[in-house]
């Protein structure tokens, strides 16, 4: 069973905390909302703006209070993966590539290269290849919080798992729904009785093979949350039907892998982020210390690394409507968010880019491609050309699988549609556009956000979190 290190700490600062900490109104609940696009750099999210209100319109990322630039780079690094630079925000910790919730010197991988796993099950050494660090999760159950992580990607895909897991390669998925069972065979003990609230896919790495899922080890861990109390649903009319002010416990695993992109969701199968968001926040809110909540718009990478900007841009704004919810949700209960904290960023950046000079082209609408459309001329309103005398669109990558040696004439029609690629400076296997290494946006309001400024590392924002809170 896995004991990460610093509980002491955390049981230290959880004291400290109750015995009044730096507030004067220390026994309203704290609320932390961390909320984190996977992949949504600069440049996605004003392809995003463009895309839902035009040019001079704003999401409700523009309009956060408090803003700074964060480094992403990891331990081993200068492009991170979604794992260590999650974790860096999560841990206060650089972390190397691939790797969940452990010490630096952490390797994924042995002295050959070879990954440490056997299919989606961890080989990780028990010794002498790191061990667990406490994550903010981990601190709040400590503190007696509610704890809750919410995404559209697998629940054990990296970003969700760092919160909650620790292993040395993110693609041990079984290994990560293990340890989110209580007392099972595997389990996180620093997370004491259990996350209150799961909700997102990967339904597979929870069930055996018997039943259609991936576990080697013959367990149905959907059973095993039952069996400890929690509610679990897995289609929207279940998950509407678990009532907040009933329900103790909540795993939702609506899909067998990732979550649909929000361009292709069945809301009659799938909930939304907002809608799943809303539960969450209901249920933790009924913890009266407070509550720590991760929210991961998680299909934004996914997108992006089809290159189909259409899906990446949607995916933005549907995360964007979270935010929109969960800050209006607080302001409820919390009227000037004195006692919450919600923080929005990135965990990296992708290669998408939008290319000069084009027109203005206001939001895209059924019948107005915009953003996603071909380069007019901001002076003559004619198709730009390149060097081989054929339009080109507006969103281009620096990498992709779209990199045709020679093509005919694009139409705005065809480069608008969700299942488009769009093209590429350098040409990748399908589905291989990679991150990218630019400092990505932070976004914060309520409880201490004005420490969050200036251009700060990831690991900074673990640290301004809990300074912020008393966690």
């Amino acid at each position: 069973m896995l004991k990460p290190v610093f509980l002491a700490v955390a049981a230290a600062t959880a004291l400290l905390a109750g015995c009044g900490g730096n507030s004067s109104s220390h026994d309203a609940p704290k609320n932390v909302i961390f909320f984190l696009g996977d992949g949504m750099g600069i440049n996605t999210l004003t392809a995003a703006r463009i895309y839902k209100v035009g040019e001079d319109g704003d999401l409700t990322i523009d309009t956060l209070p408090e803003t700074a630039f964060v480094k992403t780079y990891s331990n081993n690094a200068q492009v991170t993966d979604s794992a260590p630079s999650m974790a860096a925000y999560m841990t206060g910790v650089k972390m190397n590539n691939e790797v969940i919730s452990m010490s630096a010197e952490t390797s994924a991988f042995d002295a050959t290269g070879k990954d440490y796993l056997n299919g989606t099950d961890s080989t990780c050494p028990t010794t002498g290849n790191g061990k667990a660090v406490t994550t903010l999760l981990e601190l709040a159950k400590a503190a007696g919080w509610g704890t809750g992580a919410v995404t559209t990607t697998r629940i054990t895909h990296a970003t969700p798992a760092v919160t909650y897991s620790h292993v040395c390669h993110r693609d041990a998925e079984n290994t990560i729904a293990a340890q989110a069972v209580p007392g099972g065979a595997g389990y996180n003990t620093a997370l004491g009785d259990g996350v209150d609230v799961l909700l997102g896919g990967g339904r597979q790495f929870f069930l055996p093979a018997s039943a259609g899922g991936k576990r080697t080890d013959g367990r149905d861990l959907t059973a095993e949350f039952v069996t400890k109390g929690y509610t679990y649903v897995k289609n929207k009319t279940e998950f509407d039907a678990a009532a907040a002010s009933s329900t103790k416990k909540l795993v939702g695993l609506f899909t067998s892998s990732h979550m649909s992109y929000d361009l292709d969701r069945d809301p009659a199968v799938e909930p939304s982020l907002a809608e799943m968001t809303t539960k969450a926040i209901d249920i933790l809110s009924k913890n009266d210390k407070g509550f720590f909540l991760m929210v991961e718009g998680g299909r934004i990478d996914h997108a992006l690394h089809e290159t189909t900007a259409k899906k990446a841009l949607q995916d933005t704004v549907a995360f964007d409507e979270a935010i929109k919810t969960a800050i209006a949700k607080m302001k409820t209960v919390d009227a000037d968010l004195k006692n919450t904290l919600i923080v929005v960023t990135a965990d990296h950046d992708h290669t998408i880019v939008l290319n000069g000079y084009a027109a203005r082209t206001g939001a895209t609408t059924a019948s107005n491609p915009g953003v996603l459309g071909l380069l007019k001329n901001f002076v003559t309103g004619a198709l730009n050309l390149d060097s081989s005398g054929n339009p080109f669109t507006i969103i281009g990558f620096g990498n992709g699988e779209n990199r045709p040696a020679t093509r005919t004439a694009l139409t705005d029609a065809q480069v608008a549609d969700k299942s488009y690629h769009q093209e590429a400076a350098i040409p990748m296997a399908a589905g291989s556009e990679t991150h990218g290494g630019t400092d990505v946006f932070l976004g914060a309001i309520g409880r201490g956000a004005d420490k969050f400024t200036g251009v700060i590392t990831n690991t900074e924002v673990f640290n301004l979190i809990r300074q912020s809170v008393g966690l």
